[in-house]
């Protein structure tokens, strides 16, 4: 289990997770953490942006990411960008958390 992932689950009975990262132009955008889990050899991480950034105009959609850890072991997120790997991610997302989300179809 990488660090990330001990994190959120260490966290999850209490308050939410909060992840910064920063935008190609160095601003931060605060994103809360709503799960994470391994799918077909990756694992993914999944963020919506915080209220807060939402009322300042950022989109209320979820973003999937993929956890990568380098050799010296530092993790680091990339979003998902291929469309197929995308939607497979999402699937199993929406599987984990049908009893949490009310997904629109």
């Amino acid at each position: 289990m990488s660090e990330f992932e001990k994190d959120f689950s260490e966290a999850q009975d209490t308050e939410p997770t909060i992840v910064t990262m920063m935008d190609e132009d160095g601003n931060e955008h605060a994103f809360e953490h709503i799960d994470s889990f391994p799918f077909n050899g990756e694992t993914y991480v999944v963020l919506v942006p915080t209220e807060e950034e939402v009322e300042n105009g950022e989109a209320d959609e979820v973003l999937i990411f993929t956890l990568e850890v380098d050799e010296e072991g530092n993790e680091a997120l990339y979003l998902v960008e291929d469309e197929a790997e995308l939607d497979m991610a999402f699937e199993e997302f929406k599987t984990r958390m049908q009893d949490e989300f009310d997904f629109e179809e």
